[in-house]
């Protein structure tokens, strides 16, 4: 999907028709990938986009305090001169804050699709732990299970901490390690057993099975839900 630059909206020549066409076409990609339920990049990428509007219209410190790091010097110094330029051109800025409330709004609408349906997941998750979980959960596994897979889908995780405006929060990042056939004999014990015996560099691990009762993508929107879910319940269990 062909997304939108960072400072799309201060780019070029600032036209509310121009920006507009260029908006909807984006939202246009966008609620093509929601309409099949698929979520990720698509809604991370729209989030970020809303939330440089917000910034940019509601706090004008926001090049030191709030704007993405990801910048460019070049991109910086670019909206330090529109800022320059607003301050001198009335019309100017008249212009670019219709550009920005529209854009907003019609983002906020995709957006609220797109929650919806991540909501609708997150609400079907079941987690639970497969026998014994070790006192250290910041790596381990977890099997996602799923109405839509014939097979039991097995991941390794590892938790780690990452700061962001004096807060600290999780994020997992996790590598498919390989599936197991549905059945009696592959119950969560034994693929777990088999995971100890065969992975040795995992002793010991945390492992979570995630049940869910939908039949939506795995790859663009169960996975990321699911991820984000069991580190909410790791964070929870640890608490």
């Amino acid at each position: 999907m062909k997304s939108l630059s960072e400072t799309w909206f201060a780019e070029g020549y600032i036209d509310f028709e121009l920006k507009k066409y260029t908006l909807l076409a984006y939202l246009k990609e966008v609620n093509k990938y929601f309409t099949e339920s698929k979520l990720y990049p698509q809604l991370s990428d729209i989030i970020f986009h809303f939330n440089n509007l917000v910034a940019f219209r509601e706090n004008k410190k926001f090049l030191q305090e709030h704007f993405p790091k990801k910048l460019t010097g070049i991109q910086m110094e670019k909206l330090q001169l529109l800022y320059q330029q607003m301050i001198e051109d009335d019309e100017l800025m008249q212009e670019l804050e219709d550009i920005i409330n529209y854009s907003a709004s019609k983002m906020k609408g995709t957006i609220n699709s797109g929650v919806e349906i991540y909501e609708l997941v997150e609400e079907n998750i079941i987690i639970n732990p497969v026998g014994i979980i070790p006192l250290d959960t910041q790596e381990g596994y977890f099997f996602l299970n799923t109405t839509s897979q014939k097979q039991t889908l097995v991941y390794h995780y590892r938790l780690s901490f990452f700061e962001k405006h004096d807060e600290k929060y999780r994020s997992m990042k996790t590598a498919y390690v390989n599936s197991w056939d549905k059945n009696f004999v592959n119950s969560f014990e034994s693929i777990k057993s088999e995971l100890i015996k065969y992975r040795h560099q995992l002793p010991n691990p945390a492992v979570y099975s995630i049940q869910i009762e939908l039949g939506f993508p795995v790859e663009e929107t169960l996975l990321p839900v699911a991820k984000r879910s069991l580190v909410k319940y790791i964070s929870t269990q640890a608490a």
